[in-house]
């Protein structure tokens, strides 16, 4: 199995977020209440969320646990790239559900990306996508200033798919 390709292991976890990277926070409210928070955290954990938001996701564990090798599949026709990933951290905790990945040899970027959906106190869900990054290959240092707007076009992008999760299961619940 390749190596992860960065030094700061876990800092999407404990923080802060490294020097030296393009940094994203990018938090969305999803929906309200326990039921929502349960089914937001399976679509997390299992990778449905990165399927539904329209990525090509294989991985070695139907779920994220530490050590999990992940490979992410996104783009169109000539453009589709494959990012393979290692789950470091994961959280099934009572309130505050997720997991990151980092980099491996062959990723076009270099860092770590964490997806977490938190229940407050309020009933409120919320999901929130951190990251570090900087261009690893040469298309990636190519695409220059265009990389950050992908990344944060994709973070919406999940957060919108993990909202239409949570609706289609508090339907279900109905």
């Amino acid at each position: 199995m390749s190596t992860l390709t960065y030094p700061d292991v876990g800092a999407t976890r404990l923080g802060p977020l490294p020097d030296g990277y393009h940094h994203l926070h990018h938090r969305d409210r999803i929906g309200h209440g326990r039921a929502d928070f349960e089914a937001a955290g399976a679509a997390v954990t299992a990778f449905r969320m990165h399927r539904v938001a329209g990525a090509r996701v294989t991985a070695s564990a139907p779920r994220a646990e530490p050590g999990t090798a992940v490979q992410v599949k996104l783009g169109v026709g000539p453009f589709r790239f494959t990012a393979p990933c290692r789950v470091i951290w994961t959280e099934y905790g009572p309130q505050r559900i997720g997991f990151a990945y980092g980099t491996l040899t062959r990723h076009p970027e270099c860092g770590e990306e964490s997806f977490v959906v938190d229940l407050a106190d309020d009933g409120t869900v919320s999901f929130t996508v951190m990251a570090f990054s900087r261009p690893a290959r040469w298309y990636a240092r190519l695409a220059g200033p265009l990389v950050p707007v992908a990344q944060l076009w994709y973070a919406r992008r999940l957060g919108r798919s993990l909202r239409r999760i949570v609706t289609e299961a508090r339907r279900k619940r109905n």
